[in-house]
């Protein structure tokens, strides 16, 4: 049986890739189980220092797939699973000490944003759009949609994309900060980028995303004495050390 999550390892960087084009990259058990061993795998291995997200096909992801809702003996049962283990293995992804950088095109639609989110640095292709989705099915949000986006855009803004049901351009998804950056090629130009980050201080730059991130549920001062903690560990790694001697020897 063909791989749903392609795994590979490049220069430093595991390149995890969504294989399901027919289905717009959309996220049933079995696409999500393999996508959580592959974040695993990415964690777990000392000679991956950044990870590449992206989808196969014309879209990035189309969040849930609708059909394999549709097709459920107990609908809210495998919906509850979908759900629980899809966020789990985002939260796994968001929560790795290594950057992640991803590439979207097409489409990114419900749970595919929270996909997108997990990841630090996102290239976005022209003609991208960004849809909530959720209501078009009845659906509310999942994957940690609501915590992510109000966070990357803004309370108010979030509440009009999620309500209004207007997707946003590439060009939106920029100035709204959902998106680093868009490019003609995003699949080339965030490999580049993943490159570069583990050819640089990654283990520093795995740290960075970590404190980045978890400081949306910490205190100031936890936050102050998590980074003394961090800084204290960094120093005594080689990768610091041979950083400090490089620029006191310049």
């Amino acid at each position: 049986m063909a791989a749903l999550v392609s795994y590979a390892v490049t220069d430093g960087v595991a390149h995890l890739e969504l294989d399901r084009p027919d289905a717009a990259n959309a996220f049933d058990l079995a696409t999500t189980r393999e996508l959580a061993d592959a974040v695993g795998r990415a964690a777990a291995d000392p000679e991956v220092r950044a990870v590449l997200v992206t989808g196969a096909g014309p879209r990035f992801c189309a969040g849930g797939d609708v059909a394999s809702f549709a097709s459920a003996e107990d609908q809210p049962a495998y919906i509850h699973q979908l759900a629980l283990e899809l966020d789990a293995a985002f939260r796994a992804l968001a929560t790795t000490e290594k950057p992640v950088v991803a590439a979207v095109q097409g489409a990114v639609a419900g749970a595919g944003l929270a996909l997108m989110l997990s990841c630090d640095v996102i290239v976005s292709d022209p003609a991208t759009k960004f849809v909530f989705a959720y209501p078009g099915i009845g659906f509310t949000p999942d994957c940690g949609a609501s915590y992510l986006l109000p966070r990357a855009m803004g309370q108010q803004r979030a509440l009009a994309f999620a309500l209004l049901g207007r997707p946003a351009t590439a060009d939106e998804a920029v100035d709204w900060g959902l998106v680093t950056e868009v490019h003609a090629d995003p699949a080339t130009r965030a490999r580049e980028l993943a490159t570069a980050l583990a050819s640089g201080p990654a283990t520093a730059l795995g740290h960075v995303r970590r404190l980045l991130r978890q400081s949306w549920e910490m205190s100031r001062t936890e936050t102050g004495v998590e980074e003394a903690r961090t800084i204290t560990e960094m120093v005594r790694g080689a990768e610091a050390q041979a950083l400090i001697e490089k620029f006191v020897s310049r």
